[in-house]
Order: structure tokens, then sequence, then C-alpha cells
């Protein structure tokens, strides 16, 4: 899997480091600093593909957040730097002590964001160990769902940001902006060409979609959230037991013996299919798989009517 690494504003990092120390800036020191870290979750991103293909796709996608937002961290903490030098290089006298203390608070802040970043390396580490907590289903379900919601409002933010960077008057700010963000001058230049109508930056099409796609994942986490809180459950109706799994998420129907092919038919007709490690017919547990419900049980009595 190719590796994607984003910018690091190393002519900020070299002048933030005069401002703190008396040595020498090495050139590049801080996107090899950058490139280490993000290689070590990439390196991390390989072994969990060799050993788990299934989640491959997963994994490098974690990977390519922890780069993007790895790199959001180091330009933060760069950009930090320039807004005050340390006592030992301005000197004691007239000290702006009001801005060193807001300068603190900030990296204090930044420093909360760089645990969530870390966070991303942390599950990946999960998935390796197998520590992960398994939610509901097939799985993993909810947190599978958290994860792409997170990512879904992360890009939301992302493309507000680059447009309001991009719509600024004063253009050298703009890519200043976006250069903190990680985008590198090609990178910028490609973002600030216009499309087919016209448009530079993220169209709004794109910002809809993307929220549009926020809101069904919240809704579909909610129903989730809502099973799961509620718990399996069993009815009997005069043909069959009907057990809601919260566990599997399924909807589950289990007969006393095999089922005549016709019921077999109407079971299939509706979505139900057998699975013989649970000894049921099921279907994924959700307002859909009550409904399906309702026509079998409707199905297999306009059935026994006309046998009668």
């Amino acid at each position: 899997m190719e590796r994607i690494f984003y910018t690091i504003n190393e002519k900020s990092a070299k002048t933030a480091h005069e401002m703190m120390s008396m040595s020498d800036y090495k050139e590049g020191s801080k996107t090899a600093e950058y490139r280490g870290y993000v290689n070590e979750a990439y390196d991390l991103a390989d072994k969990i593909a060799e050993a788990k293909p299934k989640e491959a796709d997963r994994v490098y996608a974690l990977a390519e957040r922890y780069s993007r937002k790895m790199a959001e961290y180091m330009n933060k903490e760069i950009s930090i730097g320039l807004r005050c030098p340390s006592v030992m290089i301005s000197g004691a006298g007239n000290f702006p002590v009001k801005k060193k203390e807001k300068q603190v608070a900030a990296w204090e802040k930044n420093h909360e964001f760089y645990q969530q970043v870390k966070g991303i390396l942390d599950k990946m580490k999960n998935i390796m160990y197998g520590k992960e907590q398994i939610k509901s289903g097939d799985a993993d379900a909810i947190e599978r769902l958290e994860e792409k919601l997170e990512s879904l409002r992360e890009l939301q933010e992302t493309m507000k940001a680059v447009n309001k960077a991009i719509r600024l008057k004063d253009t050298e700010k703009g890519d200043n902006a976006l250069r903190d963000m990680g985008y590198s001058d090609e990178q910028i230049k490609e973002l600030r060409k216009p499309d087919f109508c016209g448009r530079v930056g993220f169209p709004d099409y794109a910002l809809q979609n993307n929220n549009a796609n926020i809101h069904r994942v919240e809704d579909r986490l909610k129903r989730l959230k809502a099973a799961k809180e509620k718990g399996t459950q069993e009815t009997e109706n005069d043909f069959f037991k009907v057990i809601r799994n919260a566990e599997a998420m399924r909807l589950q129907i289990i007969f006393d013996g095999k089922p005549e092919p016709e019921i077999r038919e109407i079971l299939k007709k509706n979505g139900f299919r057998w699975a013989p490690s649970n000894g049921a017919w099921q279907r994924h547990l959700n307002g859909n798989s009550e409904y399906a419900l309702n026509q079998v049980i409707k199905g297999i009595k306009k059935l026994q009517g006309a046998e009668a």
C-alpha cells in the first residue's frame, strides 16, 4: 500500500526553533521526525494486513488518518512556537509574560489533541493483538460506525477549513493556513485551480453529500445502539418462535421441525436465509426485518387457508 505523507512547514519549524533554542536547526528534521511517526503506523498496518487480510482496508485507512492528524498536530505545535520566544532568547527585560502564558495554554490544548491522534495508533494495536471490543453482530459494527462517523466529521471540518483559507483575500495568509493543515505547495496549487464550473476548493455538493452521509451513519448508530440496549427478546406465534437477537443483530425464526417447501419459499422471498449454526431462518435485525416477519406470517396464514 502506498504510504501517504503530508507536508510539515519546515520554514516555520526553523523559525520556531530559533525562537526557543540557541542551537542550530537541522534542515528537514521536523519532517524526518514526522515521517518516522507515520512510518511506524504504516509498518504496523503492513503487519496487520499480512496477519489479518480482512482488516487491510481498515488499518490502511487508519494509518492514512494518523498521518494526516499527526501533520496537523505538528504544524500546530510549530505555529504555537512562533507566538512567543523563550526568555533565554529574548532576555528578561520587558518579557511578555501574559503572551507566554497563552502560548503554554495553547501547547497544553494541542497536547490533548495529540492524545487523540495517538489513540489512532492504539486502535491499530488493538486490531493487531485482538483486544478490540466487539459490540454487536458479526461484529464490531458499532465501533466501526463510530470510527466512520468520526472520519466523516473530520472530513467535513477539513473541507470547511480549506474553503475558508482559499477564500481569504490575503492569498499568502490563506496558503500559510493550508500549509499548517499539511498541504504541500503543489497540493495548494491544485486546490486553487478552478474546476469545469469555475469552482475552487471543495464544491458545495461535496459538503452536502458528506453531511448527508454523517446523518445516515448517525441514524444507523442510533438504531444499532437502541437494539443493543433493548437486548435479545423472544416471542412465539402459532407457527414458530421469533428471536430478536441483539448480540448477533439478527431476527431469527425457529420452527419445531423442518418447514414445508412452500413455507421455505415464503421465507426466502422475504429475505430470510437458513443458518445451520443457529438452527434458524434469519436476516438482519432492523425495521425492514419486522415488516418481512409480518409478511411471512401473512404468507403462511394464506397458504394454510388455501390448503383448508
